[in-house]
């Protein structure tokens, strides 16, 4: 009795979801909602609020090469996306404009050339344009004094002078050109001119240019833009140091006489030697244009009758050491120039060119007066 009782309760309520309203129970609220009379279903079936598509059912008209544009999400997917690159239309059906012959765009430059050529330049006050002159700091570490910040600690130690004036001020701005500007009383080369040394090796004819195509001056210098002059000369056979430059009053003042630039050479000869040749040499030898006079001599080193001697003077007559030895009876077998001036060979090697330093510079133009 009780299993059919259970059967029969199952099958009723079965019977009642299939036929009435698929619900648990005849009179239950669920069981109405998902019923077949129920009103949304009803709506839904009737098309007055059709479902939206989920986003993997929708579908985006990308068009064709053989379709027409089309509206909505198509033409934002055909630029690349939402709010991309639009296709700028085309005129003439397609058609796209030819670009300017470079011929006609030089004709139209030239002609606002001519048209702009004859108006007077606008010149704007001083207010607005750059400053006259150069930082003067700028000025002393360009010529290689040191970095800006050494050359402000030489303007504040009063080191510094411009035009005989000792300038306190940062910020002093000169002209190169013009002014004359002195660290420690030795003026600084700050034009563009160019000062080199070079250990003359012997054989060298002491010219920029040879017309017999011998080894020359100017062989060592062939990649320089500017043009270098020697400053005096020196023998074919005598070695040494010889001055370049493109500072045309101070090569004259260093070989003129006047102002008394000394050169010192080593001559090796043979004795043996009196003790008087050095007076002689000093109180002056008669030569073919002249009397010769040395400044200063004395005898290096001696081994056995080889004798290496010291000679200075600040003449630059042609041969003038060798003809003075020769004449007091000593012929050079070997001579070098040392030093010219305050510039010393050192330990120069032979055919070497080097720059001079802006100290060394500023010790020749202090010796002529510069």
């Amino acid at each position: 009795m009780r299993s059919s009782s259970g059967r029969n309760s199952s099958g009723n309520n079965g019977g009642s979801r299939g036929g009435n309203s698929g619900g648990r129970g005849s009179s239950g609220g669920r069981g109405n909602y998902r019923g077949a009379g129920n009103s949304r279903d009803d709506r839904q079936q009737r098309g007055s609020n059709p479902r939206r598509p989920r986003p993997e059912e929708r579908s985006y008209d990308v068009g064709g090469p053989s379709e027409g544009p089309k509206r909505g999400r198509g033409a934002a997917a055909r630029g690349g996306a939402k709010g991309g690159p639009r296709q700028s239309p085309q005129r003439g059906g397609g058609r796209t404009t030819p670009a300017r012959p470079r011929e006609l765009d030089a004709r139209i430059e030239e002609r606002n050339r001519e048209r702009y050529a004859n108006r007077p330049e606008i010149k704007t006050p001083k207010t607005f344009g750059e400053q006259e002159g150069e930082r003067l700091q700028k000025v002393l570490a360009r010529a290689g004094m040191g970095s800006r910040r050494a050359c402000e600690e030489l303007i504040d130690a009063g080191r510094v002078e411009v035009n005989g004036e000792i300038v306190m001020e940062q910020g002093t701005r000169v002209d190169p050109e013009k002014d004359e500007i002195k660290v420690d009383g030795l003026t600084v080369a700050t034009q563009s001119y160019l000062f080199f040394a070079l250990n003359k090796p012997a054989g060298v004819v002491s010219t920029m240019e040879d017309p017999d195509g011998r080894q020359c001056l100017g062989d060592y210098v062939t990649n320089r833009e500017t043009r270098l002059f020697h400053v005096g000369r020196l023998d074919t056979e005598t070695e040494g140091i010889i001055l370049l430059t493109n500072h045309g009053e101070l090569a004259h003042r260093l070989t003129h006489p006047k102002y008394g630039v000394k050169k010192t050479y080593l001559a090796a000869i043979t004795g043996p030697l009196p003790r008087e040749v050095g007076k002689r040499l000093k109180e002056g030898i008669q030569l073919e244009d002249g009397y010769a006079r040395a400044d200063h001599f004395r005898v290096v080193e001696q081994t056995g009758k080889n004798y290496l001697v010291e000679v200075q003077l600040h003449e630059g007559r042609k041969h003038i050491v060798r003809r003075m030895l020769a004449e007091a009876g000593f012929p050079v077998d070997k001579l070098v120039r040392t030093a010219f001036g305050p510039i010393q060979l050192g330990d120069q090697k032979s055919g070497w060119l080097r720059r001079l330093t802006n100290t060394e510079v500023g010790m020749l133009m202090k010796e002529v007066g510069l």
